[in-house]
């Protein structure tokens, strides 16, 4: 691990193997509590280790992790893509210097790494009432997995609910409180707990998937397979992205994810009259300002669009 002089002293390593990149990648992980950011991280960092071990007896240090961020750029990547990147290494080097397998000059010369500058603000998606209840309604009622798609678009879009959220719905977690159904108890991001009242056209839906595939307890969701049967006993996050992909296709809405709908949710509550603090307790923001982004940025963003037009035409008007 270190290299020993003839003087006494010891030197710490500059160019780091795998056994030390994976260790300081495991106490990175363990040092997150949040599951989404140590998805995140992993991710990051395994693209690091991959790009790190392609070229031999590099040194990890400042100027390796700037050639990295160009690499990443070449990629064209977004500005917030790349960040959460670099900053995945930043914290690989805290914790190597932390560990005692790199020095902490490098590590302090690695965490003064810039990211990229972001330029304007991506909009996102948003549904209307009409657009999220066809969305909703396409999926075939009379097969099962057609029930089981329903219920998760509904879901997606009268609750709110993110996509892990999605998969780790237990049958227990639905319950009737004050004459109404509510997803009670529901662990989220950051492992923070909230309820979620439930409408009663989604309840609908779920009692219809319930009753054609037979669960009573578990996981909510389950694999279909093609035969029109249950497979396992839970479903990954890849099966939620699919299925909106699948039916955002059919109605011709491109780029449609999965959190666009938890962004339709905040506004379709927004335009019935819901309250900012309401819809921040639906969608389990701890700040109130995150909660603002899902409808008050596409307002600003339309309202400054219909300006542009509106000078345009004017200037156009009177050029003739």
């Amino acid at each position: 691990m270190k290299r020993k002089l003839k003087s006494g002293h010891t030197r710490l390593k500059t160019k780091l193997g795998l056994p030390d990149l994976e260790h300081a990648k495991v106490a990175v992980i363990v040092s997150l509590r949040s599951f989404e950011s140590q998805r995140s991280y992993r991710h990051s960092i395994d693209e690091f280790v991959a790009w790190y071990c392609s070229a031999p007896r590099l040194s990890f240090n400042k100027a390796v992790v700037l050639r990295y961020r160009l690499y990443l750029e070449d990629r064209h990547l977004a500005a917030g893509t790349i960040n959460v990147r670099l900053a995945a290494v930043r914290r690989l080097a805290y914790e190597a210097a932390d560990s005692g397998l790199l020095s902490p000059d490098l590590a302090a010369g690695i965490r003064r790494v810039k990211g990229a500058k972001k330029l304007g603000c991506r909009l996102g998606n948003w549904l209307t009432a009409e657009e999220a209840r066809t969305l909703w309604q396409l999926p075939d009622p009379a097969t099962l997995k057609g029930k089981r798609d329903r219920a998760i678009l509904a879901l997606l879009l009268g609750c709110g609910l993110r996509r892990r959220e999605l998969t780790q719905l237990t049958v227990d977690h639905f319950q009737r409180r004050e004459d109404h159904w509510a997803i009670v108890d529901l662990v989220g991001k950051g492992g923070h707990v909230r309820t979620i009242p439930v409408p009663s056209w989604v309840k609908q839906t779920v009692d219809d998937w319930l009753a054609a595939s037979s669960i009573v307890h578990g996981r909510l969701f389950r694999c279909v397979c093609r035969t029109g049967t249950i497979w396992g006993t839970e479903m990954t996050e890849k099966v939620v992205w699919h299925v909106v992909k699948q039916y955002a296709g059919q109605v011709g809405i491109l780029k449609l994810a999965p959190h666009d709908l938890r962004r339709s949710c905040a506004r379709l509550c927004h335009n019935a009259g819901g309250e900012l603090e309401q819809i921040q307790f639906l969608l389990g923001h701890v700040s109130v300002q995150t909660t603002e982004k899902y409808y008050v940025q596409r307002d600003v963003m339309l309202s400054r669009c219909s300006k542009w037009l509106l000078v345009s035409s004017f200037r156009l008007d009177h050029s003739t």
